[in-house]
């Protein structure tokens, strides 16, 4: 038995089952039906297989956020912590149904629609439906294929002013291209706490962004950013507007300076990696190591005749 045997034969079940897990949490953007198919190869045991792939699948949809199509075409739902209900179903806000999911197989496979207590109440539907529209109309100027939702997080029963509650605006783009070699997303999180005593309205965005190519070769990006900002708590509509700006500018500003950091990766960054040439600007002479007198010494050491 060689080496290589022994060592899988001594894992458990359990350890095969969390390095599988891994593997497919890992997926680069777009990829891990792929990983899943490579995975389910070298295990060669379907049970631990559907295990691992269990756990991980819902893990890996919900922080990618994928986007999926309802089966009759009428709207989409987006995969979050955020429209979780069960760990199955998702609500989509926008059209108040919940849609159920194949995590593996990554389809939506039916829907049906909300129920009361799965919705905000109309106070906070009038602050949500407003953001909502203000975020499709950046979505469609910002990421053409993109898609977004805004969810109600805490105080969904506030009927009235006077009561804090907390919306979330959930983002995300996708670009898969395997034909061409190279995946990449766009993920982002704005956070946006409402506080009615201090008429102010806190922001906390996080931003992430993937990309993996893998022409003859391997290059993967994982980029994070996480930012802050406020402003006045103020109508539906003039919250709306002004947080839609807040995301903008905070987004455009990360994005041109992720644009201008890679752009000078050639004279930066590539260029250190590089090997430096000696002090005497000359590459060294493979083709004739005689003229050093180390390749001198080495033969007479070992008695060669350099004419031989």
């Amino acid at each position: 038995m060689s080496d290589q045997e022994e060592t899988t034969s001594e894992l458990t079940d359990k350890q095969k089952i969390e390095i599988a897990k891994w593997f497919l949490l890992n997926s680069p953007p777009g990829e891990i039906q792929y990983v899943a198919k490579d995975i389910r190869a070298v295990l060669r045991n379907e049970r631990v297989y559907r295990m691992a792939a269990a756990e991980a699948f819902p893990l890996y949809n919900k922080s990618h956020m994928i986007c999926l199509e309802f089966p009759d075409r009428s709207g989409e739902v987006l995969v979050t912590p955020f429209s979780e209900i069960d760990k199955n179903e998702y609500l989509d806000p926008r059209t108040a149904q919940v849609a159920m999911v194949d995590h593996v197989k990554q389809v939506c496979e039916g829907v049906r629609p909300a129920n009361d207590e799965e919705l905000p109440s109309l106070y906070i539907e009038e602050y949500r439906c407003a953001l909502d529209a203000e975020i499709i109309k950046y979505i469609s100027v910002a990421y053409p294929k993109g898609f977004s939702s805004v969810y109600c997080v805490n105080g969904k029963d506030v009927e009235e002013p006077g009561s804090d509650f907390e919306l979330v605006v959930v983002i995300s783009a996708a670009r898969h291209s395997p034909q061409n070699f190279c995946n990449g997303s766009w993920r982002s999180i704005w956070n946006m706490e409402f506080k009615d005593e201090l008429q102010i309205v806190e922001v906390r965005g996080k931003l992430q962004v993937g990309a993996h190519y893998f022409e003859e070769g391997n290059v993967q990006l994982d980029a994070k950013h996480e930012c802050r900002d406020s402003t006045i708590f103020q109508s539906p509509d003039d919250c709306a507007v002004s947080l839609t700006n807040i995301i903008r500018h905070h987004e455009t500003e990360y994005l041109n300076s992720l644009q201008a950091s890679y752009s000078k990766l050639p004279d930066t960054t590539f260029k250190d990696l590089r090997r430096k040439l000696p002090v005497t600007r000359t590459l060294f002479p493979w083709h004739n190591t005689l003229q050093f007198s180390l390749t001198r010494d080495m033969q007479k050491n070992l008695g060669l005749d350099p004419s031989k």
